[in-house]
C-alpha cells in the first residue's frame, strides 16, 4: 500500500484482521499480546474466545479497537477492506500482507516473527511448511480441475490467488485460471470448461456432501468432492497440516 510502518519497541497490544493471521500469532506464542481479532478468526478456539471481537473482516467496530489501544494492527489486502485500512492507519501502525504464492506466505510468517521478535519460531514454522509441500506428491498427469468457493450465485477460484497456487502444487489444472480471481460462473461455463476434477470448498460457502448431485446433473463426467476450504486457503501457520491433508485428497481421487 505503498507505506512503511515504524515499531520503536515489539508490540504489546495486537489486533489481527485476518483468520489465517490470527492463528499464526498463537502459533508463535503470541497469545498474551493478543487483544483483539475478528469474529471469523477461529482457531485455536479455546483462546480466540478469550479475546475481543473487533468486527468482521470487512466491517471493523473503530470505537472497540480504539478502546483496545493496540500498537500493532495486522491485516490483508485481500480479506479486508481499503477504507477500514485506511482508517485505522491515521491512528495506529497497520502492517498489511498480501498473499499469492506459498512462498509470499512464508515470507510474511518470517516477516511477523521479525516483527514480533519470534524469528527462532517462525523460521522452524517456515521450514517444516516447505520441507512438508517439497514431499508433496502430485497428481500425474495433471487434472483439469475446477475450485468453487460460492453457490447462488456459483463462483469459482480464478488466477493470480492462493488456492490456484495451491491447486497448482496439487497437479490440479485451474480450468478458469485465465479469469479474473473469483468469477462467477454460469452452468454452460462450467459444462465448456468441462473439468475432469471439481472440487467444493467448505468455505466461504459451506458445501456439503447434498451440493455433489447438483454439480454432476451439470457435469455428468466429472469427479466432485467436498473439501476442507482452510486447507486450500489459509495462508498462516495452518499450512503445516496442509501437505498431509492435500495428500489424501490427490490420493483419493478416482478420475472417471
Amino acid at each position: 500500500m505503498g507505506r512503511q510502518v515504524e515499531l520503536p519497541v515489539l508490540p504489546q497490544r495486537i489486533i489481527s484482521l485476518v483468520p489465517s493471521q490470527t492463528e499464526l500469532l498463537f502459533d508463535l506464542g503470541l497469545a498474551d499480546r493478543i487483544v483483539g481479532v475478528t469474529k471469523f478468526c477461529i482457531h485455536p478456539k479455546e483462546q480466540v474466545i478469550q479475546k475481543t471481537i473487533v468486527g468482521g473482516t470487512k466491517n471493523f467496530k473503530f470505537d472497540v479497537i480504539d478502546q483496545l489501544q493496540p500498537d500493532l494492527i495486522i491485516g490483508n489486502k485481500e480479506e479486508n477492506y481499503k477504507e477500514g485500512i485506511e482508517q485505522l492507519q491515521q491512528k495506529y501502525p497497520v502492517w498489511m500482507s498480501d498473499i499469492f504464492t506459498l512462498e509470499d506466505s512464508l515470507e510474511m510468517m518470517e516477516q511477523l516473527g521479525e516483527i514480533t521478535g519470534t524469528q527462532t519460531i517462525a523460521k522452524k514454522l517456515t521450514q517444516t511448511i516447505a520441507s512438508g509441500f517439497k514431499q508433496l506428491q502430485l497428481a500425474q498427469p495433471t487434472i483439469a480441475t475446477a475450485y468453487f468457493i460460492w453457490r447462488g450465485p456459483y463462483m469459482a477460484v480464478g488466477g493470480n490467488n492462493f488456492i490456484d497456487a495451491i491447486l497448482q502444487r496439487c497437479g490440479f489444472s485451474n480450468v478458469f485460471s485465465s479469469l479474473e480471481r473469483y468469477p462467477e460462473i454460469t452452468t454452460q461455463q462450467l459444462q465448456q470448461a468441462n473439468p475432469q476434477l471439481i472440487l467444493l470448498s467448505s468455505e466461504p460457502y459451506p458445501f456439503k456432501e447434498k451440493h455433489i448431485a447438483e454439480f454432476q446433473a451439470i457435469c455428468p463426467q466429472a469427479t466432485i468432492k467436498v473439501v476442507d476450504g482452510e486447507m486450500f486457503s489459509w495462508y498462516g501457520s495452518r499450512l503445516a497440516k496442509g501437505p498431509a491433508y492435500l495428500q489424501q485428497v490427490i490420493d483419493n481421487i478416482v478420475i472417471r
